[in-house]
């Protein structure tokens, strides 16, 4: 171990393959709680420096691709048991999702909803056809490496049926309270076309989600200037 991440204790080591990261709370105040940052380890990182103080552990597997496989999500799962056996972390964990991250937290929570109490997600990809594919407001910049990566095509993504918006209804049977924010002006994951459709499933079956719709706001950045709502919400929940 070593004080290497913001001052916080880290171990790095290789999981299932892939390099992986637990960043500990001070012994002062840990707890067995933790977060599971799903993709994009080290960016936007105050939220997760706010909750190490406030006792919560960090954790974080690398996947094959951003666009998170089935192996992926099922790694994910495995690396909830392994924390919990090796470290006496809680068996479940808050992801925190940005992006495809965000994407990467919907398919865990769909799939594994034992795993998870709440989930923050920030600008989240949850249509495929507009993020990556560009069929929409987005650019497509991004499609060649989805293409790459999940060796799918335009003409295959059209009948795709596992987009992470196919997964909201699991989301919402099992109510798994969600906090996602967004900017109202985000060109890269249009609001409209993503993340308003886990807000709208949501309010229409009255389940648990809170949205921060921040305006004039781009993809970037992630989190808020004052990251204490997100901090709250996942103290209710967890």
């Amino acid at each position: 171990m070593s004080e290497n991440w913001f001052g916080f204790e880290t171990k790095d080591f290789i999981f299932d393959g892939k390099n992986a990261k637990v960043v500990f709370a001070d012994k002062s105040n840990r707890t067995n709680k933790w977060l599971l940052k799903t993709e994009y380890f080290g960016a936007f990182p105050d939220f997760e420096i706010e909750m190490l103080k406030l006792g919560y552990n960090l954790a974080h597997v690398d996947n094959t691709t951003r666009w998170c496989l089935d192996e992926d999500t099922k790694r994910q799962a495995d690396f909830v048991e392994y924390l919990h056996n090796e470290y006496g972390f809680e068996n479940k964990c808050v992801p925190v999702g940005m992006s495809c991250g965000g994407m990467q937290a919907i398919y865990l929570g769909a799939k594994y909803p034992e795993l998870v109490p709440a989930m923050y997600i920030d600008a989240p990809v949850v249509n495929l056809l507009s993020c990556p594919a560009g069929l929409g407001g987005s650019d497509g910049s991004m499609f060649k490496e989805f293409e790459e990566n999940r060796h799918m095509t335009l003409s295959e993504l059209l009948s795709f049926r596992k987009h992470p918006l196919d997964y909201i209804p699991d989301l919402v049977k099992n109510n798994i309270p969600v906090f996602l924010v967004c900017g109202d002006s985000d060109k890269t994951v249009p609001y409209e076309e993503n993340g308003k459709l886990v807000y709208d499933a949501y309010k229409k079956a009255g389940c648990n989600i809170t949205l921060v719709l921040k305006p004039g706001c781009d993809h970037h950045p992630h989190g808020l200037n004052d990251n204490t709502p997100i901090i709250e919400f996942v103290k209710k929940y967890y």
